[in-house]
């Protein structure tokens, strides 16, 4: 055999080798289930505030990272407990969370809780144009088997005008150039429907993992008789994919039937491959 070829089919072999080790590697990764939550400080559809529920929804559906929206802290309407923290002892997830206003006594805000360590949190303020509740953007990087992810979870304006969501989707924009190397989860309670102009800013940017694998309408509110998508998970991937090799792909979505809110949760499952 000549002596071009046989380097040349050494080199391919080599290549080959190099694909498939790292494929292997990936492949080797359980999948990543996060959950974006409105928990409406605990309080179900049957008027009751039960954390209990929560935490075995957690538990039963084996989420990995759950991103929660009106998370009450040392509030006199749910007795002054600290949500996140009985959530945390509950399930065995670390967990962040920050206010984003003061209210009855305590602390009024978001909240995360993942199974893999948080190596960075932070929350943003919200720039607000009108009088009303101050909203944030809670940010955690979780270090998901050596690998870096952003969970970014966030709850924006709810009023008909939609010139606050508008303003606080351009925010999240400027924020993710933080995160411009890894892989972003966008969760949150959004309030505004799909097609919206909330919907289809956010859309320039993310992925909404709905419309890639969901097979109904997605509703999410009202939980008793659900009529309305206002709760999304949204991904964007790596962008320099020169120095990185892997990106996230949605293979699931569903939601869970729950009275523990007057949302549904809404969850989606990660796989991790190579690009």
């Amino acid at each position: 055999m000549n002596y071009r070829i046989k380097i040349l089919l050494t080199l391919f072999i080599c290549i080959i080798d190099v694909r498939l080790f790292a494929q292997q590697d990936v492949d080797e990764f359980p999948t990543l289930k996060a959950m974006t939550y409105n928990i409406h400080h605990g309080e179900g559809i049957d008027g009751k505030i039960d954390i209990d529920r929560i935490a075995e929804l957690i538990l039963q559906n084996n989420i990995d990272v759950a991103a929660l929206q009106e998370v009450d802290k040392g509030v006199e309407r749910t007795n002054k407990i600290d949500i996140m923290h009985l959530l945390s002892e509950k399930t065995g997830m670390n967990f962040y969370f920050d206010k984003n206003i003061d209210y009855q006594d305590g602390e009024y805000g978001n909240g995360i809780l993942s199974r893999y360590p948080i190596i960075q949190s932070r929350n943003f303020h919200y720039t607000m144009i009108r009088e009303g509740e101050q909203r944030g953007l809670l940010q955690c990087v979780i270090n998901f088997h050596e690998i870096e992810i952003a969970i970014l979870n966030t709850h924006i304006d709810y009023r008909e005008d939609d010139t606050e969501r508008l303003k606080n989707v351009e925010e999240i924009k400027q924020v993710i150039a933080n995160y411009s190397e890894l892989p972003i989860i966008l969760c949150g309670d959004f309030n505004d429907l799909p097609g919206s102009r909330t919907h289809n800013s956010l859309k320039e940017t993310f992925i909404d993992v709905w419309e890639e694998c969901g097979d109904s309408e997605g509703f999410t509110y009202h939980a008793e008789k659900p009529s309305k998508r206002i709760d999304y998970i949204f991904l964007l991937n790596i962008n320099d994919n020169e120095t990185k090799n892997i990106e996230l792909k949605p293979i699931n979505v569903e939601i869970i039937n729950s009275i523990s809110s007057d949302h549904l949760p809404l969850i989606t499952e990660f796989e991790l491959i190579s690009k």
